[in-house]
């Protein structure tokens, strides 16, 4: 398979500064981030997209970069919100939370509650200033079902005051529907730090039980998933996608991961030649005022035979930018992620300093705060030694910060 687009795909894009000189000489070579902002917005700018914008139809939006740079989008106004609710209402493990109208409660990172206290106060007329930096309930309100719970960047930071008002306002959602049920979206480690301090400090017992759980957002380590499914009888799902493309697969109560690809395509492409991990290469017209074609969403995947075959999809395992030159290959954040969850089940963050290239340091926090057993730390550090090729120290942490951004970065390779 070449990748090329089909000519209803053509067609739809044609007319489009960006694809003219592709279309021209028949061939669209893989769309990289760098070229979609090179001249932006105009190398996007159609009649029709400017009549869209002119209407409110269309808006201007950045991505929400974890440890990459963000990218300037225009999309239709709550299209990722739009792609969460259709999948949700469709998915077979948890529809029907859906259907039966329970609030989402959501746990996520604070850039997701910043960005909706200044669309709810341009809503209202108001400024477009720095958010409130303690907004109340209704302020953080996306829409008659859907509410945000996380004010502070750190979750590892939250205080006692922090988690009893977060469970509280949580409450609220249970008690909004008639047999108590809500759904709760979250960052994977957002609500396993709320579970843990909940637990700690007494109040599990109050924790509203939500009736079915998504995590996005940011890559959940297997230990995080293993920790949420025991404290949670619910589903516990993935959602897989971007702030530009909508979501495209979706995991099932078992973590098994299925395809989503309304209005769009995928093809795999190794990071180097050899290599078992993948480019996700994505077209899609499911935007129809920035439709992409080949795009390299920056997203690596791993599948079940090593083929490049799309349908095979068992791993989304990673960003290509994150990934760790090693002497037998690149080594991408799921890969780590597989030796920590081999070692212990105990293990919760875990970051890995490769700066030194003769040597690696693994950090790591731990669900009760105690360090690792010494069974358990030599097979980890071993586990890691073989991975990276490298000597490898362990450095137990009561504490790891959190990105920039409000998501975890697995790996610091430069300075």
């Amino acid at each position: 398979m070449n990748g090329q687009p089909s000519s209803d795909v053509i067609a739809q894009v044609k007319d489009i500064p960006i694809y003219r000189p592709y279309v021209e000489r028949g061939h669209f070579p893989i769309l990289e981030k760098p070229e979609i902002a090179r001249g932006f917005p105009d190398n996007w700018m159609t009649p029709t997209l400017a009549a869209a914008l002119a209407a409110g139809e269309a808006e201007f939006v950045l991505s929400t970069g974890t440890n990459h740079a963000r990218m300037q989008i225009i999309r239709p106004p709550y299209f990722l919100l739009n792609s969460y609710y259709r999948l949700w209402s469709e998915h077979p493990d948890i529809a029907d939370t859906w259907h039966e109208g329970c609030r989402r409660v959501s746990l996520t990172t604070v850039l997701a509650t910043e960005h909706v206290a200044r669309v709810n106060a341009r809503k209202r007329g108001g400024p477009e200033a720095e958010p409130d930096p303690l907004p109340d309930l209704d302020q953080r309100r996306l829409d008659e079902r859907t509410f945000y719970v996380n004010l502070r960047r750190d979750p590892a930071l939250w205080d006692r005051a922090d988690v009893e008002r977060m469970i509280e306002e949580i409450r609220t959602a249970q008690a909004a529907h008639p047999r108590g049920r809500y759904h709760l979206d979250c960052s994977g480690p957002h609500l396993a730090h709320l579970v843990r301090k909940a637990v700690d400090w007494g109040l599990w017992a109050s924790f509203p039980r939500p009736a079915s759980i998504v995590h996005a957002y940011e890559y959940a380590p297997l230990n995080v998933r293993r920790y949420l499914q025991h404290h949670f009888s619910c589903p516990v799902v993935d959602l897989f996608g971007s702030t530009e493309l909508g979501y495209l697969f979706y995991s099932d109560r078992t973590g098994a991961y299925r395809p989503y690809l309304d209005r769009m395509s995928v093809e795999l492409i190794p990071v180097e030649p050899g290599s078992r991990i993948y480019h996700l290469i994505v077209t899609s017209v499911r935007n129809p005022h920035m439709p992409l074609v080949r795009y390299r969403s920056g997203d690596c995947v791993r599948t079940a035979d090593g083929s490049p075959d799309p349908a095979r999809i068992t791993r989304f395992c990673g960003r290509e930018k994150e990934l760790l030159k090693t002497p037998h290959g690149p080594v991408a954040q799921g890969d780590l992620d597989d030796v920590v969850t081999a070692a212990s089940p105990r293990v919760f963050v875990h970051q890995l300093d490769a700066r030194d290239p003769s040597r690696a340091l693994l950090h790591y926090t731990t669900f009760d705060g105690a360090p690792l057993a010494p069974v358990e730390a030599d097979a980890l550090r071993h586990g890691v030694a073989a991975l990276t090729g490298r000597d490898t120290a362990l450095d137990h942490r009561a504490h790891i910060p959190i990105g920039g951004s409000g998501k975890y970065a697995w790996l610091a390779k430069d300075t």
